[in-house]
């Protein structure tokens, strides 16, 4: 059967009605997009067959996860009515031998557990029998609620400074909050899946907005939006303008600004105003407004509390502000970056997003002081922050102040492959439309005309080739 949405639990492809050439490949059919054969799903069905009523429930259920899951997930998901809570782990224990796989796929630092996954012949068999009993719509809808806090466990790792953390998190369960963020996959219809797929799409801003999946956050947002039943909530419209500037198209995120402030003000949401301030210095630091940008910043320290459930933290605010800064107030620049916590401007691994763009405060200013080589160190401390997130907008910001920092320190060749490195970087995400800001394109007029001085035509295209070819991370690592 074709045309199934994803997660429907129907195979697709494969045609029928042909007759098997002798001594050709087994025939299969697309299943989730695996290929599945007649005797995978015969030995599947087999199976099912001679398990106890509980596994053949419980198989059945398992069926609507899209990855690996632990027995958290399973008590979340599969327990209820015929099957309750109490007998669910047993249930687990008889089945996993039979029908699961074992997964190896935690995190550093992330409480051991087991976690499993059910092959693709068997979850079309469970797919099948879940529907023909009538139970997938309500396991469904369970397994959208386990989605929805499940994103929000991320967004609280973000939120608490364990950045690696809350990305691991939300990349490895991608496979099922991908199917949540789909309001196609929920029963009764799109639009009852709607409003829950909009709260996971934005509980996972980070992911979107910093960890360097900006054209990925922009598709779900826009397709959970189109069949939102009523106005877009005001935190919904302030991502959507978030990657826009993060996609570099700046006057695309003004008016969804415009209309995440009037639709904040409507719901009363005062942190969400907190977070167009915010947003708003971003744009006008973009732009190279700085003195603009600076007020943006301190209307978001104002109406930030000090633990904000979701977006930019003051530890941001403060660093976003020295970076604006910077240029035109360098003492007001070092008083903004001293209320930031200790152990985070050390560099501890903590909240790596405000501590590297607290490193790159630090670059400008310890450069306009003179100190070349200190500066060097806190550009490659940000270069790295910024890669070890995922952001190509950050890193290529980074790297090119680090590049203009190596030409003040008589490394000319060194800067060439730096920028070589960013407009490969920029390219492969963006494209070639993506316009930087405003900062980035000045420190990049300023290494081009020092560079054209320093090196001679062939000696820059080798440095640049050599550089596109390396990459950031290993020029970051570069002594």
């Amino acid at each position: 059967m074709t045309g199934q949405p994803r997660g429907s639990g129907y195979p697709t492809g494969g045609g029928a009605g042909t007759v098997p050439r002798i001594g050709a490949p087994p025939r299969s059919e697309l299943v989730w997009g695996e290929p599945v054969t007649a005797d995978q799903l015969a030995a599947a069905e087999r199976g099912y067959a001679g398990c106890g009523t509980d596994e053949r429930l419980l198989w059945e259920r398992l069926s609507v996860f899209e990855g690996a899951f632990d027995r958290d997930a399973v008590r979340a998901v599969c327990a209820s009515g015929t099957l309750p809570p109490a007998r669910v782990g047993a249930a687990l224990d008889r089945l996993a031998p039979l029908a699961l796989l074992p997964v190896d796929d935690l995190f550093e630092g992330e409480r051991a557990t087991a976690r499993y996954w059910m092959p693709h012949p068997l979850r079309a068999v469970g797919a099948r029998r879940l529907t023909e009993r009538g139970d997938r719509p309500a396991v469904v809808l369970r397994h959208r609620r386990w989605c929805a806090r499940l994103a929000r466990r991320a967004a609280d790792h973000w939120q608490d400074g364990r950045h690696l953390d809350a990305r691991d998190l939300a990349l490895r369960e991608l496979p099922d909050l991908a199917v949540a963020m789909d309001p196609t996959t929920a029963p009764p219809s799109p639009c009852a899946g709607a409003d829950p797929a909009v709260g996971i799409v934005v509980s996972l801003w980070f992911l979107w907005v910093v960890c360097g999946r900006v054209e990925e956050g922009r598709a779900r947002l826009r397709h959970a939006l189109a069949l939102h039943p009523g106005p877009p909530p005001a935190r919904a419209l302030w991502l959507a303008a978030y990657l826009e500037l993060e996609a570099g198209r700046p006057a695309d995120a003004d008016p969804l600004l415009v209309r995440a402030r009037a639709a904040a003000e409507r719901d009363g949401d005062g942190h969400c105003l907190g977070l167009l301030a915010h947003l708003r210095g971003a744009a006008d630091l973009f732009r190279g407004r700085t003195r603009a940008a600076a007020d943006g910043f301190r209307e978001a320290l104002a109406l930030t509390g000090e633990d904000p459930d979701l977006g930019p933290t003051r530890e941001l605010c403060w660093s976003a502000l020295a970076l604006s800064l910077g240029r035109t107030d360098p003492e007001a620049a070092r008083k903004a970056l001293d209320r930031l916590p200790s152990g985070r401007r050390a560099g501890k691994g903590e909240a790596l997003w405000a501590d590297a763009w607290a490193h790159q405060a630090r670059a400008g200013l310890l450069a306009r002081d003179g100190e070349g080589e200190r500066a060097v160190g806190h550009a490659r401390w940000a270069l790295r922050g910024h890669l070890a997130l995922g952001s190509a907008s950050g890193a290529s910001g980074a790297a090119e102040l680090l590049a203009e920092l190596r030409l003040m320190t008589g490394e000319p060749a060194s800067a060439a492959r730096l920028l070589g490195a960013v407009d490969v970087l920029r390219t492969s995400v963006f494209g070639d439309a993506y316009r930087p800001a405003a900062s980035c394109a000045a420190s990049r007029d300023r290494s081009r005309r020092a560079l054209g001085k320093a090196l001679d035509g062939a000696e820059l295209r080798r440095a640049y080739e050599e550089g596109g070819h390396l990459g950031l991370f290993a020029l970051a690592e570069a002594p």
